[in-house]
């Protein structure tokens, strides 16, 4: 048992400072941090997502993506055509400045996806991500108990 515990901390540990380690390597070039790689990812995927929709599919709470969207707005990646105060329900739209990053970002984090999975085939690429997805619903149930 211990055994186990062990391997389940260390390597998630370890895969998640390595993520953090090549998201600041990789995106120094455009000035980046985490959150704004994230925005600029899910927009390139999915044009005209909401805030709200950002802070659910980045997992990232309304704060840490506020900054974000304000970030990238003021350096040119992306506009928000609300003509209120409160944009969390707006669409934002890439500029072409923030397509041409996304563009960027997205190859970057699909080759260290593929280079990643190096030696994994298909089929347990796709047990081992619903085994994780599943590890993760069942450590959310316990956080939230």
């Amino acid at each position: 048992m211990e055994n186990r515990f062990k391997l389940f901390t260390v390597l998630t540990s370890k895969v998640n400072r390595c993520i953090r380690k090549i998201k600041a390597e990789e995106m120094a070039e455009f000035d980046l941090k985490s959150t704004h790689v994230s925005c600029l990812y899910y927009l390139y995927e999915e044009a005209g997502l909401t805030a709200k929709e950002l802070c659910d599919i980045c997992d990232e709470d309304k704060a840490a993506v506020s900054r974000a969207i304000d970030y990238l707005e003021t350096n040119g990646y992306l506009t928000c055509d609300s003509k209120t105060i409160k944009r969390y329900k707006t669409p934002i739209m890439l500029t072409e400045k923030g397509l041409n990053v996304a563009r960027k970002v997205n190859e970057k984090v699909n080759r260290i996806l593929n280079e990643a999975s190096v030696g994994l085939s298909e089929e347990n690429r796709v047990v081992f991500y619903k085994s994780l997805a599943l590890i993760s619903e069942n450590l959310e149930k316990i956080c939230d108990k």
